[in-house]
């Protein structure tokens, strides 16, 4: 990895740490500095992440040199022994993966001693996989590890796919999308992975109706639990009004039934009052300004596509600009923010820009434009969301102040 003036991309292993982060009754121990773990948690707990204990056996020269794997063996037995932990997750940093580590025959290696622990090795801590690949990896594994064979509940559920620490919000999105589907569907939601679930709850996941998957990195994991348990699943993320509701049209033609329209019509309303005097005023600054209308969004790539599309349809913005953080997730529409974009958006005080918390201080932004990692300041659960109906609201205020601050 070469010098960065900011942060770099996620690695593997971050993508892996923050996708396990939030799974109670679980343990995550690491095979690795004991610095990169404490730097973790600090910033997970930050993000509102809480769930899985995080543990590190630290890492000396001779362990490097000699290939001594005994730290890792002591801290396993310690955690399920002391702590009572039954499923631990072994994670190795990059220095074990780079002098060859076999991370799965440590697992089977100690999994004789004990019998009653569950031992999964995550094979994403090295430099060659990003850190959207090791979300997805981690995804797979995790149902492909827990979830029992088990029939569906007699009422209509749900699983979300997806809602990791990585992710902007993911707490308050996640929060959104239950509430929308269980309001317009009557449903209930089993899972949400992997932010606030637990083991339990992981291996209850072929018994849902429905798997909504939020982001592209929940895919295999969607289709895995489909050829398993027939379970039908939904990619998208619902942004703006009419985006919510296609989205929740999307649901009803999947699961096979209407949705609750006094539900749907009570939130359209509600929304529609509240977003129209934001509306009309940001239109007309537009109008009188046309160099401001510009929309610069940088972000996942997911996140960037759903804002986007929002953007241009409801408030008319002239000019739209994405840039995703993955370079893998790149395409026609959305270009990849290396270095330099970072330094061309952050210098351009023209139009309204939502990025990582990072790129918004560059430019000299206020926080409540952030849409993406990393961040700055402190979160927690209860942030309002950036999709749905909600969703809708706060980003069309978020615009309306930015207005006025340029104003």
């Amino acid at each position: 990895m070469g010098l960065l003036k900011t942060a770099p991309p996620l690695s593997g292993r971050m993508g892996a740490l923050w996708c396990l982060s939030g799974i109670q009754q679980s343990a995550v121990v690491e095979f690795g500095c004991m610095g990169h773990m404490a730097y973790g948690r600090t910033f997970l707990h930050r993000m509102g992440a809480f769930g899985s204990n995080l543990y590190s056996t630290h890492i000396g020269e001779t362990d490097i040199a000699m290939g001594d794997t005994s730290r890792l063996t002591r801290a396993v037995e310690w955690v399920s022994e002391t702590q009572g932990i039954k499923n631990i997750f072994l994670l190795p940093s990059s220095v074990p993966e780079v002098i060859g580590i076999d991370i799965k025959a440590i697992a089977q290696e100690l999994s004789p001693s004990l019998p009653d622990t569950r031992l999964i090795p995550i094979t994403s801590g090295g430099f060659d996989i990003s850190g959207n690949k090791g979300i997805e990896l981690t995804l797979l594994k995790l149902c492909k590890t827990f979830p029992q064979d088990i029939k569906r509940t007699e009422l209509p559920t749900f699983n979300i796919i997806g809602s990791c620490a990585d992710m902007f919000n993911f707490h308050g999105d996640a929060a959104e999308i239950s509430r929308l589907v269980s309001g317009a569907f009557h449903m209930e939601p089993l899972c949400t992975l992997t932010s606030a679930t637990s083991i339990s709850d992981m291996e209850k996941l072929g018994a849902a109706h429905l798997n909504i998957v939020i982001r592209r990195e929940g895919e295999a994991c969607a289709k895995y639990l489909e050829n398993r348990f027939g379970t039908p699943f939904l990619m998208a993320r619902p942004y703006g009004i009419d985006g919510t509701i296609q989205w929740l049209e999307q649901i009803a033609a999947i699961c096979g039934k209407e949705y609750d329209q006094s539900f749907v019509c009570h939130e359209k309303v509600i929304t529609a009052k509240q977003i129209e005097p934001m509306q009309v005023v940001l239109s007309r600054y537009q109008r009188v300004h046309t160099e401001e209308s510009r929309l610069i969004l940088a972000g996942h790539a997911d996140v960037v596509s759903g804002i986007s599309k929002f953007g241009k349809e409801f408030l008319g913005f002239s000019h739209v600009e994405g840039y995703c953080d993955c370079p893998e997730m790149k395409d026609a529409d959305i270009a990849y923010l290396d270095e330099a974009a970072k330094e061309n958006i952050a210098e351009d005080s023209r139009g309204f820009l939502m990025g990582s918390g990072e790129l918004l201080k560059m430019a000299g932004k206020d926080q409540s434009l952030q849409i993406a990692m990393p961040d700055n300041i402190w979160r927690h659960a209860y942030e309002p969301p950036l999709v749905g109906f909600r969703g809708a609201v706060n980003l069309v205020s978020a615009w309306a102040n930015e207005m006025l601050r340029k104003d």
